[in-house]
């Protein structure tokens, strides 16, 4: 295994590790983690620092298993939901950033970087989550409607967004400046 995808690999776990433990900050109260998101942070910095497959495991891996260790969130149709939504986190933020990065490998425009790849792969993320409410609610025989969709992923969720706006960049170009003061 080469060096690069050790540290890549060593840091997708501390993620979702950190993933599986920060939503303990909200107290386990569903109410404050839908509104606060902590288990979306490790995943974009996955998906930003490792890259788009680290971050689609770690997204994809982060809510169901702790739906499977910790039981929040329940794991239907709530963590599965989250899973395809985290993993559209991961996946798109990558990629995004790594389009980008091929303009500008680790300059300095770090954080406005990390701001290009993040608002489209929250806009994405939230269109996964929602058509997967969809889904998985309507094989229950409930309904997902327009409100709920618009409620959960941005309405209730805004302290979350702002959070996530300004944490990620300002945890990415702080990585990049240790990158580069290697």
């Amino acid at each position: 295994m080469r060096r690069k995808e050790l540290v890549n690999l060593t840091l997708s776990a501390m993620l979702l590790a950190t993933g599986l433990v920060l939503p303990f900050l909200t107290g386990q109260v569903p109410q404050v983690g839908n509104m606060l998101l902590p288990m979306h942070l490790p995943v974009m910095l996955c998906g930003l620092i490792c890259g788009w497959r680290y971050g689609l495991v770690v997204g994809a891996v982060t809510p169901l298993l702790r739906s499977l260790l910790f039981s929040m969130p329940v794991l239907y149709p709530n963590a599965i939901a989250m899973a395809i939504e985290l993993a559209v986190y991961g996946v798109s933020i990558g990629i995004i950033s790594q389009l980008l990065c091929k303009t500008e490998p680790f300059g300095k425009r770090a954080a406005l970087r990390a701001y290009a790849s993040l608002v489209p792969a929250m806009l994405l993320g939230r269109v996964a989550w929602g058509i997967a409410q969809l889904v998985l609610l309507g094989v229950k025989g409930s309904a997902f409607t327009l409100a709920a969709f618009l409620s959960g992923a941005f309405v209730s969720a805004v302290p979350g967004i702002i959070i996530q706006l300004v944490l990620v960049p300002w945890i990415y170009a702080a990585v990049v400046r240790l990158e580069r003061a290697k």
